[in-house]
């Protein structure tokens, strides 16, 4: 991947740990050796924190909304056992949640999670949630198409930077699964 992704100045992640927040930084200190992109090509870009929102993110920087993939964090219940996953998703598509998600959690109802819990749980700031870095035992459920892309920028756990990474890198996460059809096109 470039240096540069739309009007983004990227850089290793690993160089700029003052844009990642704690969870991200220490995940990418122990990037797994059998990932598809080595740690250091997790590239990261500062941005203006209040641009962290996709649409106008990407109507900002230049960055396709099909080059960009979203973190939601959602909670399944069943009775009165609560289950969080990630789940990743292209910015043109929409995550499944009361159908492929709750099935994946085993849960009798699905939804987002609440912003507050979202962010407590994850040590990250709302809007700019990512998978790398999250609790171990959630599963990150990355739809089939972010893994099919060469790279996309999804967030680094603040609201003043972004990641870029390789599609494929997202689906070798620890505890991720590719799910085919876990989105729908949004519209």
């Amino acid at each position: 991947m470039s240096g540069v992704m739309g009007s983004l100045k990227l850089e290793p992640a690993m160089s700029r740990l003052d844009l990642l927040a704690a969870p991200v930084a220490a995940a990418l200190e122990v990037w797994p050796v059998d990932a598809p992109v080595d740690g250091d090509q997790v590239m990261v870009a500062p941005i203006e924190p209040d641009l962290a929102d996709t649409a106008a993110f990407c109507e900002a920087y230049g960055v396709s909304l099909r080059e960009s993939a979203n973190c939601v964090i959602v909670a399944g219940r069943r009775g009165e056992v609560t289950r969080y996953a990630a789940c990743i998703v292209l910015a043109t598509t929409r995550a499944d949640v009361n159908g492929v998600v709750r099935k994946q959690l085993d849960a009798r109802k699905a939804s987002f999670a609440p912003t507050d819990d979202a962010v407590r749980l994850t040590g990250m700031e709302y809007g700019g949630i990512t998978p790398i870095g999250l609790p171990k035992d959630w599963p990150v459920l990355v739809d089939a198409r972010v893994v099919a892309m060469p790279h996309v920028v999804i967030g680094s756990g603040v609201r003043h930077s972004k990641i870029a990474i390789a599609g494929p890198a997202l689906g070798a996460l620890p505890g991720a699964l590719v799910i085919e059809g876990l989105a729908r096109e949004a519209g």
